[in-house]
């Protein structure tokens, strides 16, 4: 059975949860106290990953680090509808690579900045929080012009791709690191969007379900 090395409150490892949610998937979870118990350095997980990150799975022998990456690993091995990872559309297929690398940008700042306030990460947070509205205006923008064209997703097409769920928890934990939302009104229909998908799981105690959801 593939096995999730995960920490409830990592909003990367919640990704994987949500998106093995939306796929259907059983999996097996490895608790990893990241935080206070700093487990990520252990000799026992670096062996896992020697980069001393989280998430890490496991997968018919296979040791895959990066959210990113197993996003698209997960998808192009267990989604046969190929909608999530659209691999026979190259141009599709690089938008979708694209949200990828902002998802990453994302990640060096909304969650950066959350990281700062809840687990006392050494960042300079006031930069975080600055670089995480730049790329709150692109996305907001992006989104709204999108909806002007009919578009409910990141990427064209009537399905979400993985580059929504890269993207959806540095987002929609934004504010625990001290970026608000209400100037983004795209990104919150978008948000919203999101958490109607059949198969939506939250983050337990972190933030509310969407609508018609219980937490």
């Amino acid at each position: 059975m593939l096995t999730l090395h995960d920490y409830e409150l990592s909003g990367n490892c919640y990704k994987l949860r949500l998106f093995l949610a939306l796929l259907g998937l059983a999996y097996r979870t490895v608790p990893v106290d990241f935080y206070p118990g700093a487990e990520h350095r252990s000799a026992r997980f670096l062996a896992l990953n020697p980069l001393g990150q989280l998430p890490v799975i496991e997968d018919d022998g296979l040791v895959l680090r990066d959210a990113q990456a197993i996003l698209v690993y997960l998808a192009a091995r267990y989604d046969p509808s190929g909608r999530w990872y659209p691999r026979d559309d190259a141009a599709l297929l690089g938008r979708v690579g694209a949200w990828l690398a902002f998802a990453e940008a994302l990640n060096g700042t909304a969650a950066a900045a959350r990281l700062h306030e809840g687990f006392f990460l050494d960042v300079d947070a006031p930069r975080a929080r600055a670089g995480a509205h730049r790329l709150f205006r692109v996305l907001d923008q992006h989104l709204w012009f999108g909806e002007a064209e009919g578009r409910d997703w990141l990427c064209p097409g009537a399905h979400p791709t993985i580059a929504d769920i890269a993207c959806f928890p540095a987002v929609v934990l934004s504010e625990e690191g001290g970026v608000p939302r209400q100037d983004y009104p795209a990104i919150r229909r978008w948000t919203d969007r999101v958490k109607r998908l059949p198969g939506f799981v939250v983050m337990s105690g972190v933030f509310p379900a969407g609508p018609g959801r219980a937490a």
